[in-house]
C-alpha cells in the first residue's frame, strides 16, 4: 500500500451488461477472509502518456450474470480488489430513473445514496475492532468528475450528481414505491450501490459511481407510452450504450490524475 499513485492499480466493478473490460487479461483467483468474490481478478495494463496504468477489472455479477444483487458477497470483492493494491475504485452500474428528465442512455455521477436494504453483510467492523466511519460525502468528487468530464469530451449525456435509492430487489419497484422515493426527491433507483460504497469507505478506498439510466421504473407521470422496466429493457439499453460505457471507463483511467485523492476516503480511519 506505499507505492506511488501512479503505479496503484484502478478497480473497475462491472456491473449488469458488462462482465469484461479488456481483452489481454491476466486472470487471478482471491481468496478473501469473507469468502469468495463475484469471480476472479482480470488485470491488465493501459499504456498512457504518463506511462502504464493497471486496471483490475471484477465483474459484481459474475461472468454470466448468475448472482442476483441481494446475493453479492459485496465484502469480499472489496477486500479482493484491496488485496490487489487497488486504493481507487470506479463502480458503474445500471439504474433506473425517478425523473423525466433522465433518460434512458444518459450517464448519472452520483454524489449521494440512500440505503433501503437489509440483511446485507454491510461492514468490516464487526467487532472486536469498532469504526464509525464518515459517508456524509459518500462518493469521492475528483474521481466523479474526471468520469464526467471523461464522458463529456466523448460527446455522452452525462449529469453531475444524484442521489440513488438502492433497494434489495431482485424484483423491480411498485408504482407506489417508485412515487414514493420520487416524493422524497431521490433521482435514481438501483439494486447494488449499497453497501459497496461503505465497504469501500471502510477500506479507505476512493469510489466514484457512474450510473447508466437504463429506464423510467414504473413509468412516467402523464407518459403512458413509457410503460414499467422490465429485465429486458434494461439488457438491451445496456447492450446498446455499453460502447460508450466501456470508452468513458477507460478514458477516465488514462487521464485521472497520477497523485494520490485527498477526499473523505483518505482522511477516515480504516481497518489496518
Amino acid at each position: 500500500m506505499q507505492e506511488s499513485a501512479k503505479t496503484q492499480p484502478i478497480g473497475i466493478i462491472g456491473g449488469t451488461g458488462l462482465y469484461r473490460l479488456l481483452d489481454d487479461v491476466t486472470e487471478a483467483e482471491i481468496d478473501t477472509p469473507y469468502g469468495a468474490p463475484s469471480g476472479p481478478l482480470a488485470t491488465a495494463s493501459l499504456a498512457t502518456e504518463a506511462g502504464e496504468r493497471v486496471v483490475v477489472f471484477l465483474a459484481r455479477h459474475g461472468a454470466g450474470h448468475t448472482i442476483p444483487p441481494h446475493r453479492i458477497n459485496y465484502r469480499a470483492n472489496l477486500w479482493a480488489l484491496r488485496e490487489a493494491g487497488v486504493t481507487r475504485v470506479l463502480g458503474p452500474a445500471a439504474v433506473g430513473s425517478l425523473r423525466p428528465d433522465r433518460h434512458p442512455g444518459e450517464l448519472v455521477v452520483c454524489d449521494q445514496f440512500v440505503d433501503t436494504t437489509s440483511g446485507r453483510a454491510g461492514t468490516y467492523f464487526d467487532g472486536p475492532v469498532t469504526n464509525h466511519v464518515s459517508l456524509a460525502d459518500p462518493y469521492c468528487p475528483q474521481l466523479g468528475e474526471v468520469l464526467a468530464a471523461a464522458a463529456e469530451q466523448l460527446g455522452v449525456a452525462v449529469h453531475r450528481g444524484g442521489t440513488v435509492v438502492v433497494i434489495d430487489g431482485p424484483r423491480f419497484a411498485t408504482r407506489a414505491e417508485s412515487a414514493a422515493y420520487r416524493h422524497l426527491g431521490y433521482d435514481l433507483i438501483n439494486m447494488t450501490q449499497a453497501p459497496e460504497v461503505a465497504l469501500a469507505r471502510e477500506l479507505g478506498m476512493c469510489y466514484a459511481n457512474v450510473a447508466l439510466v437504463t429506464d423510467y421504473d414504473s413509468g412516467v407521470d402523464d407518459r403512458p407510452d413509457i410503460g414499467a422496466v422490465t429485465q429486458h429493457d434494461v439488457f438491451a439499453v445496456f447492450d446498446e450504450h455499453m460502447p460508450r460505457l466501456r470508452e468513458v471507463l477507460l478514458r477516465t483511467v488514462t487521464t485521472v490524475a497520477a497523485r494520490a485523492c485527498d477526499c473523505a476516503a483518505a482522511t477516515n480511519g480504516v481497518l489496518p
